[in-house]
């Protein structure tokens, strides 16, 4: 009887396998938008029997995008019509009013004029700024962050965030389901320690099964009464302390009516992770002079909308585009489209840290580096850790957020960014650039090619693993 059993077990064994296999390659032929993500989940499902099925329900299949389009109400596209007038905006040329149609056809979202934008260095400026618009806050406290870590800046906000509660404000927090992970989920005692309300993001479970690793929410995002917003690229760390040997990074504080799209954000971000609708504010007042527009993006879209609006802002660019970022990966569209921008004469210009926290994305993007430098395309190292995200085109254009230029980002994450048309604020983005630039070290050709072998084909393998690092 064992043999018997035995032998029906391996026929059914292969009938599973071929049937996995040839449901796997119909639906990443159908579903991915890549040839080659589809090609590669199709030849891992054929060559790791049974191992390649498990990997791709994990990781390969996006659950989300039917889910998030209803909840979320999310329209892939929005027809603008030609009738529609192009906003003026001042120091903006006529000549990159595309790029205005553009964002507004993939966000739905219009140009909002009249901001205030403050960048905010590091943790010893944005922290303290961030805890007093806490302590000021008379209605609402919303704040999203990928890691709320456990340490001196968590203990201040939790403790900020319970005597704003205790005074009567709602407050809501909303962490990412993996990023909360840290430290064991010490960070989230912290506010339950307070009786916050706080929801998770696509938290990993067993059962029901959810195990979407790859689709974090990425969203750094902190709204007080509706009428100031702070955003940018720092979760809620003691790594940002940069006096402390922290990680450079920028943060923004936002006045002005574009703090209602930004509530928008966190209020369909609740919804969806925690069912509960929240009552927007009433728009803010005029606080400024920069026009802003929100932009986030993720694997529920229908368009892949930054890497567009980069692509376009690199096509509309007629001196220079400037791109900081701690981690570089482009996607093939947007490598060739930095490549032509350098070779039709502009300056393109690309400041990295020499070591990010990731080894794996230094090496294939070392590989990166030898296709941008053979390109005109002037690529920096800086000496400190960075983790800063900046992209500035012809001194009037910044996009700024949490989005870094990699797959992960402009593929998997759900990202929020925002675009600043303002010749002050982007020419002090730019003048902070031009600062770290000039104390960084070049990268050519020849250093990279004098790598040691080994080393460079090391580089090559990671470089190999692009698409889904």
């Amino acid at each position: 009887m064992p043999d018997a059993i035995a032998g029906f077990g391996k026929p059914l064994l292969l009938l599973v396998y071929l049937l996995a296999a040839a449901w796997i390659t119909g639906h990443a032929l159908l579903n991915k938008r890549e040839p080659r993500s589809a090609l590669g989940w199709i030849v891992l499902a054929w060559m790791l029997p049974l191992l390649g099925a498990l990997l791709y329900f994990w990781l390969g299949v996006n659950r989300l995008e039917r889910r998030a389009q209803r909840e979320l109400g999310i329209a892939p596209l929005r027809e603008v019509p030609p009738s529609e007038p192009l906003p003026d905006v001042p120091g903006v040329p006529v000549e990159v009013r595309e790029l205005l149609r553009l964002g507004r056809i993939l966000t739905g979202r219009p140009l909002a004029p009249g901001n205030s934008v403050t960048p905010l260095h590091g943790g010893e400026q944005a922290y303290p700024d961030m805890l007093a618009a806490i302590a000021r806050a008379r209605k609402t406290v919303w704040l999203e962050t990928y890691i709320f870590d456990h340490g001196e800046a968590a203990q201040a906000f939790a403790l900020a965030l319970g005597d704003a509660q205790r005074r009567g404000v709602h407050v809501r927090v909303l962490l990412d389901g993996v990023g909360s992970l840290t430290l064991h989920g010490r960070g989230i005692r912290l506010l339950h320690s307070q009786d916050i309300t706080t929801a998770k993001f696509l938290p990993l479970k067993l059962f029901p099964p959810m195990l979407h690793a790859n689709l974090r929410n990425h969203h750094k995002l902190l709204v007080v009464d509706g009428s100031i917003a702070f955003t940018g690229g720092m979760n809620v760390s003691d790594t940002h302390y940069v006096e402390r040997g922290g990680m450079a990074d920028l943060q923004f504080r936002i006045e002005g009516p574009v703090v209602a799209q930004l509530e928008g954000v966190f209020i369909d971000d609740w919804r969806f992770a925690a069912g509960e609708k929240l009552a927007p504010t009433e728009p803010p007042p005029a606080s400024g002079t920069v026009t802003c527009r929100v932009v986030t993006d993720g694997p529920n879209d229908a368009v892949d909308r930054l890497q567009l609006i980069l692509l376009a802002a690199i096509a509309n660019a007629h001196k220079r585009v400037c791109i900081m970022t701690p981690y570089l990966i482009p996607t093939p569209e947007l490598s060739g489209a930095l490549q032509a921008a350098a070779l039709r004469g502009l300056s393109i210009e690309i400041v990295l840290p020499r070591k990010s926290d990731q080894f794996w994305v230094d090496a294939a993007t070392r590989r990166w580096l030898t296709q941008l430098v053979g390109r005109a395309v002037k690529v920096h190292y800086r000496a400190d850790r960075a983790h800063t995200k900046l992209f500035i085109m012809d001194g009037y254009y910044a996009l700024v957020g949490s989005a870094n230029m990699d797959p992960r980002s402009l593929r998997l994450n759900f990202e929020l960014d925002v675009e600043l048309y303002h010749t002050g604020v982007v020419g002090e983005l730019q003048r902070h650039f031009d600062e770290v630039r000039a104390r960084s070290v070049e990268v050519t050709e020849a250093t990279l090619r004098r790598r040691p072998l080994w080393r460079r084909l090391a580089d090559a393998a990671m470089w190999l693993f692009s698409p889904y690092l």
